[in-house]
């Protein structure tokens, strides 16, 4: 993955994490106009918008326009200007890289830009790692998706604190954006190490009616990142939510493809201040992905186990079906459980035939929370922080009206 450039310096990156920042994002009709097909793609589109036209016979040698999406991103200047990029309908096999600091906007093309099941864009990529067919190397080679401002920063890692990101990395896009885009890693039709679909370490990213499908650790939400998902999808079978940030999910449906380790499995982290550091399902879904496969799960997926002993992940207001098991997470092995008194796996009002009270207090990893002991993550303003701060509300970048 390219490396980002440290023309940028450490001041003029604190500015604009911590001052009001002056993106030019798109009111919801402007978006919405952009998005909906036209003969001319880009008439209802801001100006010097770039267009992606899969396959080399729809791609032009007119300006702006591009065979593939990771082209036009490299197009872009890398400082902190706010860009836009339409993509036409298409499956687009690549890895997508996006490492500048400035607002970038994804747009899929669609006729009903409130129908995630409408999309007509997907992102693919086959590759995973960790098996001896794939051979090892970290994870992040293996995502779709990836927004980061280097590639050490983009990086697993292993052991208690993952990969080793040297202090003066800066912070890399603080308002990328996408929008009706499917994001998949089909590697193998079942889990076979880890195969992301979507990597995010130092950035803010939105993420609205989009689809994420994998198996293994289909979503990566590493150091120092926020990611907010609205009204998207997201499939998988083991630690498919996994990471050492903090990741807001809302009005989304969580598709297990099978039962293996746990829906969360999150990395916490020790800092001089206090972190809110963790994953939040919100008013959503927690079903099994199709017909086929529920029978075989009931009561045999669990909502999470700790990658150590600082998880943090709460289920809140949110439907669970009958896949999942009595003790709703579980330790991480026999031998290794993970689970200490500053581990934090929840959940908060939860219901649907997954919710059990009795089996949640046997089996003694589920903290069940009051309506107090909630309201410290009860919104994306409260758990969302500004770059290496305690300081919440780092919130400029989500779009509520999507």
């Amino acid at each position: 993955m390219p490396s980002i450039s440290t023309s940028l310096s450490w001041f003029s990156i604190l500015g604009l994490l911590f001052s009001p920042q002056t993106c030019l994002a798109l009111s919801k009709k402007e978006r919405l106009a952009c998005q909906n097909p036209t003969h001319d793609p880009l008439k209802g589109c801001p100006k010097h918008t770039l267009l992606v036209a899969s396959g080399s016979s729809n791609a032009t040698a007119k300006k702006n326009t591009f065979s593939s999406i990771q082209s036009a991103v490299l197009s872009l200047p890398h400082d902190n200007s706010t860009q836009y990029i339409l993509i036409l309908p298409g499956q687009y096999t690549e890895q997508v890289n996006v490492t500048r600091p400035g607002p970038l906007y994804l747009l899929g093309q669609t006729s009903d830009a409130e129908s995630l099941g409408r999309n007509t864009v997907e992102v693919v990529w086959h590759n995973a790692t960790g098996s001896a067919t794939t051979g090892s190397y970290d994870n992040a080679y293996t995502s779709t998706l990836t927004i980061a401002p280097t590639f050490n920063s983009s990086a697993t890692g292993s052991g208690p604190t993952g990969n080793p990101v040297p202090e003066d990395t800066p912070f890399g896009n603080f308002d990328f954006r996408a929008y009706n885009l499917n994001f998949t890693n089909d590697y193998l039709p079942y889990a076979a190490g880890p195969s992301l679909a979507l990597s995010t370490s130092y950035a803010n990213t939105g993420f609205y009616h989009c689809a994420f499908k994998s198996y293994q650790d289909t979503i990566y939400v590493g150091k120092l990142a926020n990611s907010y998902m609205s009204k998207c999808e997201i499939a998988g079978q083991t630690d498919f939510l996994y990471g050492f940030g903090t990741l807001w999910i809302e009005d989304s449906d969580l598709l297990m493809r099978g039962c293996g380790g746990g829906i969360t499995a999150w990395k916490g982290t020790n800092t001089t201040f206090e972190n809110k550091y963790g994953v939040y399902i919100h008013d959503s879904n927690v079903v099994a992905a199709n017909s086929s496969v529920a029978p075989s799960m009931v009561l045999k997926c669990a909502l999470g186990r700790p990658w150590n002993a600082l998880q943090r992940s709460i289920f809140a207001n949110t439907y669970l079906d009958e896949s999942i098991r009595p003790s709703g997470y579980i330790e991480w092995s026999t031998k290794e459980p993970r689970v200490n008194n500053f581990t934090f796996m929840a959940e908060y009002k939860t219901y649907g035939p997954g919710w059990n009270r009795t089996g949640r207090i046997e089996g003694n990893v589920t903290r069940i929370l009051t309506e107090t002991q909630w309201q410290p993550y009860s919104s994306p303003s409260k758990v969302f922080q500004f770059f290496k701060s305690g300081k919440t509300g780092n919130t400029a970048w989500l779009d509520y009206s999507a």
